[in-house]
């Protein structure tokens, strides 16, 4: 049989290694014929979009560019699957470019609303007992995926943000004037990501030396006493955002600065709230304020990737055809974490059905009491993650990239 594989939702430093681990678990199992690639998720299966990755991937030199690349080669969709039940159409024609392709095991890359369409397909080919297998490999630089202990693509993140705010550091400080930098970070619901910025004090810095996550009530008012409070510590304030930081009354702090604008799946389009703290440090006290936005940035820079989350990638990738081949369907791959000291983890599985639409918080307990900062455990949990570099492939002083 011939197996295909998808990436969906957004990019992320370590997508392409996963994929890069499916293809090369396909090749060597002796089991698969070709290794077919859709273009744009879902929708390219649904546009018969597919492509032999073989005629891309022609030697080990192309197998390892693939892997140092960011964002998603095979391109990327936010398609949500309706309920077969309700619209069978589109799972019928799924089900016809598979069987055109002789495809026995479908790999979808993606975040939470992508196991939805993995438990969503999976059902549907137990309940019309058409003998194709779905595996979800997971992938978010926002960590929040369910049952997994970390996501591919968070480790490289974090590494991102926090090298990128230490630099940032290192700038504020050269004017011997009293200012605040606000660097405002992704993170939809959970703040993992903007967390991860403390990872700088395991090198002795001292900043940030605010941190705000969605997991707890934003207050303006507050927000302007804690820039205050580290004013008389610090002459340059370092604060990292998240940028779905919410009131107390559930709205998004920015909310005035965001567009309203929604995605397939009924998520907000998140940005602003940088802007908005910088007025209101401008308005309120006056000194040299800055916003800085890390935007995409955050997932696509693979020139700062961690070597960890490269591997790990690529081994959960390997892992998911591997799980296809043995019969599993309908689950998503999953780390579960052995220890810090050394680290180490395993690669398991569980039902996509626990991981779709689901969230997972940063924890509570690991923000601290006044809900401005994150405790020594999250500097723990991050760390093993960010370890190691894998430098990109150079030609002409600058990176080469993978593209189809």
């Amino acid at each position: 049989m011939n197996i295909a594989a998808a990436q969906s939702g957004g990019p992320t430093c370590a997508i392409n290694a996963s994929l890069a681990g499916v293809f090369k678990a396909g090749i060597r199992s002796g089991a698969i014929g070709t290794v077919y690639g859709s273009m744009n998720g879902i929708e390219g299966i649904l546009k018969d979009e597919l492509i032999d990755l073989s005629e891309y991937i022609k030697c080990d030199d192309d197998l390892e560019l693939l892997r140092r690349t960011p964002s998603a080669a095979l391109g990327s969709c936010r398609h949500k699957l309706c309920d077969y039940r309700t619209d069978i159409e589109v799972y019928e024609k799924i089900t016809e470019c598979f069987r055109r392709h002789d495809i026995g095991l479908f790999l979808y890359i993606g975040g939470n609303d992508s196991m939805d369409t993995v438990a969503k397909l999976s059902a549907y080919f137990i309940d019309n007992q058409i003998d194709i297998k779905v595996i979800g490999v997971p992938k978010t630089i926002d960590n929040d995926l369910c049952e997994t202990d970390h996501c591919p693509g968070f480790g490289s993140a974090a590494k991102y943000v926090a090298m990128t705010v230490q630099e940032i550091t290192r700038d504020s400080n050269v004017y011997n004037l009293p200012s605040v930098t606000i660097i405002e970070a992704m993170g939809r619901h959970a703040g993992w990501l903007t967390a991860s910025s403390a990872a700088l004090r395991e090198n002795g810095e001292s900043a940030p030396h605010l941190i705000y996550l969605p997991e707890t009530c934003f207050s303006a008012d507050k927000f302007i006493e804690d820039i205050k409070a580290q004013m008389k510590l610090h002459k340059a304030v370092i604060t990292v955002v998240s940028e779905g930081v919410r009131t107390a009354d559930g709205r998004f702090a920015a909310e005035e600065f965001q567009s309203a604008k929604t995605d397939a799946f009924g998520h907000a389009y998140l940005s602003g709230v940088g802007k908005y703290l910088e007025q209101l440090v401008s308005d309120r006290i006056g000194c040299k304020v800055r916003s800085i936005e890390l935007n995409v940035m955050q997932r696509c820079s693979s020139h700062i990737s961690s070597l960890t989350d490269i591997e790990e990638s690529e081994a959960i990738g390997e892992a998911a055809v591997e799980a296809g081949l043995s019969g599993q369907t309908g689950v998503m791959m999953t780390y579960k974490r052995l220890g810090n000291a050394p680290y180490s983890y395993e690669i398991g599985s569980v039902s996509a059905q626990l991981t779709a639409n689901g969230e997972k918080f940063f924890p509570k307990e690991w923000i601290t009491p006044n809900g401005n900062d994150v405790t020594q455990e999250a500097i723990d949990y991050v760390m093993p993650l960010i370890q190691g570099e894998l430098p990109p492939i150079m030609k002409n002083g600058m990176p080469q990239h993978f593209v189809i």
